[in-house]
């Protein structure tokens, strides 16, 4: 399954950016991040690899986030694992005026896992869409805000 999101930031790429590529500040636009930790590499260089946690409900999730370029200001692509799904995300961010930047968001998901997460996909795709356009968003508020 693959689609796109996106927004438009009232902020200079450069500021979107350095925003985007902070991990403290996840907790602001993202529902239910609780933290990164650091795996392996260097933060945020290629091939550098993090667990990303969040809580829903009662429960909490981890990801693992693999990242397969960093070309910020411009471009940022970086894989997740989950147990139920794989998932490859490309944020682009272009310059649409001297204050104003599109949020482009690509995401191709590879793998579903799980009786319930494949029953979803079937009955229910536009849920994995409104999410990440949610937080692109939330993002964009908080960017704006800031």
């Amino acid at each position: 399954m693959k689609f796109t999101c996106s927004v438009t930031i009232n902020a200079p790429k450069e500021k979107v950016a350095t925003y985007f590529a902070n991990p403290e500040y996840l907790k602001e636009y993202q529902d239910g991040f609780l933290r990164k930790e650091l795996i392996s590499g260097e933060q945020g260089q290629v091939d550098s690899i993090s667990k990303m946690y969040y809580k829903q409900g009662k429960r909490e999730m981890e990801l693992t986030e693999t990242i397969l370029k960093n070309d910020l200001p411009n471009e940022f692509i970086a894989q997740y694992h989950h147990k139920f799904t794989d998932n490859t995300m490309r944020s682009t961010f272009i310059t649409l005026s001297e204050n104003e930047t599109r949020y482009d968001a690509e995401i191709h998901y590879a793998a579903f896992r799980g009786f319930i997460v494949k029953v979803m996909v079937y009955i229910a795709p536009s849920f994995f869409k409104k999410q990440i356009q949610k937080w692109l968003q939330n993002f964009k508020i908080f960017v704006e805000k800031s």
